[in-house]
């Protein structure tokens, strides 16, 4: 009977499920082993013992927010190691669950999937989720409050654990890379250098994706975007956009391997202004857009590779918030062979 019971299990939920770390003890109903790699990172605090996080198949209500699952889900919700050494992330509010269902959905391929839908007691199923077959669990005021962080969940009905797309990769060398089975197209690919704030990045990735841009890539210094911030800011937009995070010499790459120009955003120094003409002489270009920070800028290195661009301002101010200034950027660069 035990080795049944295991076999359904592995057989129902791959290793790279969330749901897999939900495999049931046979010898405790109350324990679950959480991977090694899941116990801490550097800056994301220290886990030195395997967290009860079991959530099995036949659960329909969570009320407790001591329950080890619910715990569980704090952690991808505050610990980016945590998040991506269980390959999940948590995804908040029906809208964003909703445009990421329906995505998916739309695609050949599906990049990611939803393993398991956290509603509220009172909530009613979204009309696309009714038929989809996601493990739906029912959970009280007070469990939904704890999972979002948030003082007021008024305006919260949904919670989904999600996976982390298989459009997301991260480079931790220096070897030559194949870019393009990451970006299936390069007409057009932001690169973000050091954004440290997640409203700002989400954002950005937002106006990308609604832009028609192929990708991003982020360089050193940027944050998780699956930060829960930073989901709440691209509604849906990390898990449409192909992202790739690595370092300047994988940037380099790509450039070169693809011959691509480089701009920045600058408003300092000798730069060329952001206009109509220029956007027109680009449009069969393929094109980097780098933006950065706005406390620190781009860094030295991009402004040593790039054409420096800055946006024409009437009133005196020294510079545009980079979410507002990365939008115009996105929307006068977009590439012409796309409908947006």
């Amino acid at each position: 009977m035990k080795n049944e019971i295991t076999m359904w299990f592995s057989s129902s939920f791959p290793q790279s499920s969330p749901l897999y770390l939900c495999k049931p003890n046979l010898h405790s109903s109350q324990s679950l082993t959480v991977p090694a790699s899941a116990r801490g990172d550097v800056g994301d605090g220290d886990y030195p013992a395997p967290t009860p996080s079991i959530l099995p198949f036949h659960v329909k209500s969570i009320t407790s927010t001591s329950n080890p699952f619910v715990k569980h889900c704090v952690k991808l919700r505050n610990s980016s190691s945590y998040r991506h050494a269980h390959g999940s992330v948590l995804l908040v509010g029906t809208t964003p669950i909703r445009e990421m269902y329906n995505f998916q959905e739309s695609m050949h391929e599906k990049a990611s999937r939803i393993d398991c839908l956290l509603l509220h007691e009172k909530a009613e199923v979204p009309e696309e989720l009714v038929e989809s077959g996601i493990h739906i669990v029912r959970v009280s005021s007070a469990v939904m409050k704890k999972l979002c962080g948030v003082q007021s969940t008024e305006s919260i009905d949904a919670i989904s654990l999600v996976r982390i797309p298989s459009t997301f990769h991260t480079l931790d060398d220096d070897r030559h890379q194949d870019f393009s089975k990451w970006f299936p197209s390069t007409s057009r690919i932001l690169i973000l250098d050091g954004i440290q704030d997640p409203g700002n990045l989400g954002t950005l990735l937002r106006s990308a994706v609604a832009f028609g841009w192929d990708g991003a890539f982020l360089l050193p210094g940027c944050c998780d975007p699956f930060n829960e911030k930073a989901l709440r800011a691209s509604r849906g937009a990390s898990f449409q956009l192909p992202m790739v995070s690595g370092r300047w010499s994988n940037l380099q790459s790509l450039v070169d391997g693809f011959k691509m120009k480089m701009l920045a955003g600058d408003p300092d120094g000798p730069v060329s202004c952001l206009t109509y003409e220029l956007a027109c002489s680009l449009i069969d270009t393929k094109l980097c857009l780098v933006l950065g920070s706005e406390g620190s800028g781009i860094s030295e290195k991009t402004r040593e590779a790039s054409e420096l661009v800055s946006i024409k301002m009437v009133g005196e101010f020294e510079s545009l918030n980079v979410s507002v200034a990365g939008g115009i950027f996105l929307f006068m660069l977009q590439p012409q062979n796309k409908e947006v």
